[in-house]
């Protein structure tokens, strides 16, 4: 199935590229001109080789309809459950779990911060461990199950250290699923159509946040039932829901593409060829080692460029763990508060959609992340200015889709431009997740002064701007390194493999798009 050469992924010091090589070969830089179709075609499997080329556009066209409607649903569903899990401490605080536990306002910012100190370093091992591991599907429904009963069991808890406690075990549990899901979608589509599906699963996110908001307002009027709180009710119900979804998608979720059962065997050398036709050998197919990918990630100068843009981005997103609080200061009740909550993110999970559709069309990601900085500068403001509850709920229905969406972007980003080897791949978006999202730590303590919270309002708008800058910086980057690959150069070209491209990706023509 897989007619892939190996070849390096590194160019070693002092020795010649193949690009070297075929100048002197060929003796002149013109001459080098590589042709990509040749290059692509040849790596077309055998099985799909005698198809004409209508009939394998319609097998494309119903494959991607069969990953959509089969893997696309379970991914989504579970990141409602992972981040509803995550969140709804937030809603428990507008529930009263306060006043029930004795918590200082101190201690329930460290509740939720101590979250992401299992939930960011988790993710590197975790992200390295699942590409070697065949069965990513039964991984991350595995651990689905177990943060369900950790969240479950939240319910239970009577004190202070036993909530902090149960909080960190279900940040390390927790810490699985994003950036594995990440990487796992990255598997399985190409990247004219992963900034969507990526796009999709934030869609996910905020229809579940809408939904928690919702449910949780619903679940208050169990206050009391049985001799339980109605917080205690909430973390027990969404629990047990995480709990039995996870353990039927065990047996739904679908694997890597060279090893999918839902797939045919023409389906799946049809799956692996869409992704290795892009950038370079796929998921099953590369020898890449797991500490070599790690390195050539830490190696990358991108990766770090990166990171920083994802911290300011993640501050920004920040809100959407104080959302409800945030609400709360327009001065309604408890269940109005909850209820107010989901408006924007309804709003939001519609923006995304706009967004990433734009994004994969015009095939962009700088201009949009540009507008919707902009934007969410200007919420920050109006809502650092006025205390006008007309206008500070116009910059909360704004907010969490102009400070949460260039995330989606940034996503789209890291898997492209660090896409092979995939074992840098999968390090690289950990990595970018894991210490980008320690802004998360650090923001959970800004919430605070309602209802002007100046200092988290303050802080992300200078966040906005540094992101703004770094993001220019980085445009500038990759289009310098464009111009060399562009440039027949086999001195400028070997600069460019040294700082992460693979010499394959340079055979099939490849370069850094999106900016």
């Amino acid at each position: 199935m897989n007619n892939m050469t190996e070849l390096k992924n590194e160019v070693p010091s002092g020795q010649p590229t193949r690009y070297e090589e075929d100048i002197e070969n060929k003796g002149s830089k013109g001459s080098v001109d590589v042709d990509v179709l040749s290059v692509r075609e040849s790596r077309l499997p055998e099985s799909l080789r005698d198809i004409p080329q209508d009939e394998l556009d319609l097998m494309k066209r119903k494959l991607v309809r069969k990953m959509d409607w089969v893997i696309f649903p379970i991914i989504g569903v579970l990141y409602i459950l992972n981040y509803i899990d995550r969140q709804n401490l937030s809603a428990a605080k507008v529930q009263g779990i306060m006043a029930d536990l004795g918590l200082t306002t101190e201690q329930f910012a460290t509740a939720v911060s101590i979250l992401f100190v299992g939930y960011l370093p988790f993710q590197i091992p975790s992200n390295l461990l699942i590409t070697k591991i065949s069965r990513p599907g039964l991984y991350i429904c595995g651990c689905t199950c177990i943060w369900g009963a950790i969240s479950a069991a939240t319910g239970s808890v009577n004190g202070y250290s036993e909530l902090v406690a149960i909080r960190a075990c279900l940040g390390i549990v927790e810490a699985v699923f994003f950036p594995g899901a990440i990487y796992y979608l990255s598997a399985w589509y190409p990247r004219a159509e992963l900034g969507k599906r990526i796009a999709g699963l934030y869609i996910a996110q905020q229809f579940g946040n809408a939904f928690g908001g919702l449910f949780a307002a619903g679940v208050l009027k169990m206050d009391g039932a049985a001799g339980i709180a109605g917080w205690r009710w909430l973390f027990i119900l969404e629990g047990s829901a995480t709990v039995l979804c996870g353990a039927i998608f065990a047996f739904l979720m679908p694997e890597y593409p060279h090893n999918a059962k839902i797939l045919s065997p023409v389906e799946r050398d049809l799956a692996v060829w869409r992704i290795e036709s892009e950038s370079g050998a796929a998921e099953g197919t590369e020898k890449e080692s797991v500490l070599q990918g790690f390195k050539l990630a830490l190696m990358d100068g991108k990766l770090w460029l990166l990171i920083w843009m994802n911290m300011m981005s993640q501050c920004q997103g920040s809100i959407a763990n104080f959302f409800p609080t945030v609400v709360q200061g327009l001065g309604y009740g408890r269940i109005l508060t909850l209820v107010l909550t989901a408006p924007p993110y309804i709003f939001a999970g519609f923006m995304y959609f706009g967004i990433s559709y734009y994004s994969d069309r015009k095939d962009t990601v700088y201009r949009p992340i540009l507008v919707l900085i902009a934007i969410a500068c200007c919420m920050y403001i109006i809502a650092l200015s006025t205390t006008n509850i007309g206008a500070r709920y116009f910059a909360l229905m704004c907010l969490p889709f102009s400070s949460v969406g260039p995330q989606i972007l940034m996503y789209k980003v890291i898997n492209t431009h660090l896409a092979r080897p995939t074992a840098k791949r999968a390090a690289s978006s950990a990595l970018v997740n894991a210490i980008g999202g320690t802004a998360n730590i650090a923001m959970s303590y800004a919430y605070i002064g309602s209802p002007r919270f100046t200092i988290a309002f303050g802080t992300l708008l200078g966040c906005a701007v540094m992101f703004a800058f770094t993001l220019t910086v980085y445009r500038w980057h990759v289009l310098n390194e464009n111009k060399k690959l562009d440039s027949g150069d086999p001195d400028q070209i070997a600069q460019v493999v040294k700082r992460g491209v693979t010499e394959e990706m340079v055979a099939l023509g490849w370069r850094y798009e999106l900016f």
